[in-house]
C-alpha cells in the first residue's frame, strides 16, 4: 500500500534545485524528485505545496531516481557522491548502498528483473548488478570509453533484446550486448511480476532491521 498522507515534518517546499524526477510505475500521482543538495522528495500530484517524505539521501547532487519496474515500494538513486542506493520508500534509510568509486551519472532498473540494475560512472565504466545473485559487488564492470576524455552519463536497457545503450557527454550513444550470465531472465518464460516482487521482497527482509529481542529473564 502507498501512503498518500503528507509528512508533517516535511514542511513546505524549499528552494533547492531539482535535478531529476520519476513517476511511480503503478500509482500515477506519486513521484520522486532528486535535488542538487542531495535530498530526495517523495511527492504527490494531490499535494502541490507539501512533500509526502524527504530522504536525506546523498551528500552531493542526485543525478537520477528510478522506481523499480516490478516492486511498488522500491526505488534507486545515484549521485555525484559516488554512490548508488536502493530504497524502500517506507524507510528513511537505504536498504543497500554501493560505492562505485566515481561520480555516478545514471542508474536504471532492468525491464525484465526486479533485482537487476545498471549504473554508469564518470570514469567511463558501466556497472551491472543483480542483487539476487550478488548483493555487494557488480556482476559486470567494464570500461566503454577512454578515461579522462569522455564521461558516460546515461544508460537504458532494451525491453526486448539483451542490449543496453550508453550515452556520453560528447553526444555519442554506444550499443552494448549483455553477456549470457547477465540476460538469463530474458530466456525465462516463467517469470512474472508476482515472482519478481517476491524475489525483491525476500532481499528486503534480509537487510531490514530485525525486531529487538526480549531480554531473557
Amino acid at each position: 500500500n502507498t501512503d498518500t498522507t503528507p509528512d508533517p515534518g516535511a514542511g513546505g517546499l524549499d528552494l533547492a534545485c531539482g535535478t531529476c524526477f520519476d513517476f511511480h510505475k503503478f500509482t500515477d500521482y506519486l513521484f520522486l524528485v532528486g535535488t542538487e543538495e542531495g535530498k530526495i522528495h517523495k511527492c504527490s500530484k494531490h499535494y502541490s505545496s507539501q512533500y509526502l517524505e524527504t530522504y536525506e539521501a546523498h551528500h552531493m547532487a542526485v543525478y537520477a531516481v528510478r522506481w523499480n519496474n516490478f516492486h511498488p515500494r522500491v526505488f534507486a538513486s545515484c549521485s555525484a557522491d559516488w554512490t548508488v542506493k536502493i530504497w524502500d520508500h517506507n524507510y528513511n534509510e537505504p536498504m543497500f548502498t554501493f560505492d562505485l568509486g566515481n561520480s555516478v551519472g545514471d542508474v536504471v532498473w532492468s525491464p525484465y528483473s526486479a533485482t537487476v540494475f545498471g549504473a554508469v560512472t564518470d570514469d567511463g565504466q558501466v556497472h551491472i548488478f543483480d542483487l539476487s545473485q550478488e548483493k555487494y559487488v557488480p556482476l559486470c564492470q567494464q570500461s566503454v570509453v577512454q578515461k579522462k576524455k569522455t564521461k558516460v552519463n546515461h544508460l537504458v536497457f532494451n525491453k526486448h533484446y539483451p542490449v543496453i545503450l550508453v550515452g556520453d557527454d560528447r553526444g555519442n550513444a554506444l550499443t552494448l550486448k549483455l553477456s549470457p550470465n547477465l540476460r538469463k531472465c530474458l530466456k525465462d518464460k516463467a517469470y512474472s511480476r508476482e515472482n519478481e516482487v517476491a524475489k525483491m521482497e525476500k532481499l528486503l527482509e534480509l537487510v531490514r532491521e530485525p525486531p529487538e529481542e526480549t531480554a531473557a529473564n
